[in-house]
């Protein structure tokens, strides 16, 4: 299984962007999906989580209401909108699957990940 992780960059506070992260597993719809992000000198820290189906979405406190998650499993891919990037917002992003529906904020319950896409955010 593979998660290629992109549409990281380098963009002005205020900005947005749109991270994808495409999986090579057969059946995306099998899985819960979620995003992490560490910043510089940080412990990778969870920020969004989405079911199998895409009906329940989790976020961190720090994100709510500008980050979006979503996901199309036809296409086998999920998302992360981002709006209202601080600076604070710097970090690679990873997206990560876990081996079952059950949603997790724990990074150690997700088996496959992503190599992570750069969010840089200036001020």
């Amino acid at each position: 299984v593979q998660l290629q992780a992109s549409g990281g960059g380098l963009v002005q506070a205020g900005g947005s962007l749109r991270l994808s992260c495409a999986a090579s597993t057969p059946i995306l719809s099998n899985y819960h999906m979620g995003w992490f992000r560490q910043a510089p000198g940080k412990e990778r820290e969870f920020v969004a989580g989405i079911n199998w189906s895409g009906t329940s979405t989790d976020y961190a406190d720090s994100v709510k209401g500008r980050f979006t998650i979503s996901r199309d499993n036809a296409k086998k891919t999920v998302y992360l909108q981002i709006y209202s990037l601080k600076v604070e917002d710097t970090a690679v992003y990873y997206c990560a699957r876990r081996d079952t529906v059950v949603p997790s904020r724990d990074e150690y319950e997700y088996k496959y990940w992503g190599q992570g896409t750069q969010v840089t955010v200036s001020s």
